[in-house]
């Protein structure tokens, strides 16, 4: 299932690197496009998820609709916060100690992400139960609309252990440079979500119509197939990590390890999520109809930053390995890869669907109203979405490198220039079309500084200070 073959990670005894290593020797682009084509075939399933979802949604009305541009932030919270941030965590932990050649703390580190997942799966369950009708009230849902919101909330929130596990296995397998399993694990789990969210969410022979919450209970069914998969996979030896859970000691250095590139990271999808929450807020105040209509706009830029999730998830173990095996110029120029290759990706499909954007909003809903808000919204917000696909890649390069604070500050600037912006133009009474200009300068201030962020950090172990010899020692006393 892996790309690499043992070899060129291991050496003969397991422990020690070889001369060569394709993650951390061979050509760049070629290696990362390798790494990457599983996350896009895969990913490009999971895109059919949105379209299917927020298609047999739209078919259940306009009500739930709108109920899914609210809850849509809490989702993309969960996924984000366990597969890209925590999960890339994992995965930058581990390729750095295999890129130094310790096979050991890679294994004993594979079962701690286990561990963080399961406690932070839990965390979410509890905390969105609790709080999560309160904040879908502070987001303006009312009526019919919070109805739809909250069923889908209960639902899949209270199996929000599964996506974390299963992003925690994901990122396992990836920071050893395995693309092709947890890939195929998206793939299996998308045509499962269509199938069993479409039949359990509208209704099929003699399964009954269960609306929004039989959409959540679709989700749940496909991430607990693939966590029984890729369970079988690592416990079997058939990775080249083997999580240690039977007489496993917690050790705080291998939580510390992961969280300082996990936890930080967290904060990205977390203020991600306020500046959709907000914006979100901001633009209720104009009605049913515009706010789905940003909904189906935010799914299309879910979608394209998907794949510069393919691409920059790929750069995670290249980094990470050549970070451990001290190869920092290396390490900067699958930065610099990785970046242009998803700006250009991400913002070529982007400008089409500006151009012709009935081309995604037929796709969901024929209400002339909703069709016109999604429209107006495509045409101004989609070029921008380039900026996303930018910023998507630094994070993740970011985090092979163990060096998170400048991105995560890039999306503080944007959250507060959002605020910021919002208040302005809501003071004003502006029209929606001026808060979606808003959105798009927004993702241009994001990757522009999300791209410094990287290239004016500091990658590497800090300078050593130079330890004078035992002859200018003594040369010094006898001055002194």
């Amino acid at each position: 299932m892996s790309e690499i073959s043992d070899a060129a990670i291991a050496g003969s005894d397991g422990a020690s690197l070889p001369p060569k290593n394709a993650l951390i020797d061979a050509p760049i682009l070629r290696t990362l496009l390798r790494l990457a084509w599983p996350n896009v075939v895969a990913l490009s399933a999971g895109t059919c998820v949105v379209i299917a979802e927020t298609s047999y949604i739209g078919r259940i009305g306009v009500e739930p609709l709108a109920a899914m541009a609210l809850v849509f932030p809490f989702v993309i919270l969960t996924m984000t916060m366990s597969g890209g941030a925590m999960g890339g965590g994992v995965a930058s932990a581990i390729a750095r100690a295999l890129g130094s050649g310790d096979h050991d703390r890679a294994s004993t580190l594979a079962s701690h992400a286990l561990l963080i997942g399961f406690v932070f799966g839990l965390s979410f369950t509890v905390g969105i139960l609790i709080f999560g009708p309160m904040l879908l009230q502070l987001l303006g849902g009312r009526g019919g609309v919070l109805a739809h919101a909250i069923a889908y909330m209960q639902v899949f929130f209270s199996g929000a252990v599964l996506p974390w596990v299963m992003n925690s296995m994901a990122g396992i397998l990836r920071g050893t440079g395995n693309m092709k399993l947890p890939s195929m694990m998206i793939l299996c789990a998308a045509v499962l979500q269509i199938v069993c969210g479409g039949a359990l969410g509208l209704g099929f022979g003699p399964i009954p119509q269960f609306g929004m919450r039989g959409v959540a209970a679709g989700a749940l069914i496909a991430f607990s197939v693939s966590i029984a998969v890729m369970a079988w996979y690592l416990f079997s030896g058939r990775a080249r990590v083997v999580p240690k859970i039977v007489g496993l000691h917690v050790q705080w250095t291998m939580l510390a390890d992961i969280l300082k590139v996990g936890l930080i990271s967290c904060f990205s999808p977390l203020q991600s999520v306020l500046t959709i929450s907000v914006f979100t807020h901001l633009l209720a105040v104009f009605g049913t109809e515009v706010l789905a209509g940003y909904g189906i706009g935010a799914r299309l830029e879910f979608m394209l930053t998907s794949l510069a999730f393919s691409v920059g998830i790929a750069s995670v173990p290249m980094v990470g390995m050549a970070i451990g095996a001290e190869k920092i110029a290396r390490a900067r120029k699958i930065a610099l890869t990785a970046g242009v290759v998803s700006f250009v990706a991400v913002g070529l499909i982007a400008t089409v669907i500006a151009v012709f954007p009935d081309i995604w909003v037929d796709i969901f809903t024929g209400d002339p109203g909703v069709r016109a808000a999604g429209r107006r919204y495509l045409s101004i917000a989609a070029p921008m979405y380039a900026f996303m696909g930018l910023a998507m890649s630094m994070y993740f390069s970011s985090q092979g490198a163990a060096k998170m604070l400048g991105p995560v500050l890039s999306q503080t600037a944007r959250l507060a220039f959002i605020a910021a912006g919002g208040a302005w133009l809501t003071a004003r009474h502006a029209a929606a079309s001026d808060f979606f200009i808003l959105a798009a300068a927004s993702m241009v201030l994001l990757g522009v500084s999300s791209a410094l962020s990287v290239f004016l950090t500091r990658w590497g172990p800090s300078p050593r200070p130079a330890v004078p010899s035992r002859a200018a020692l003594s040369a010094a006393i006898e001055r002194g």
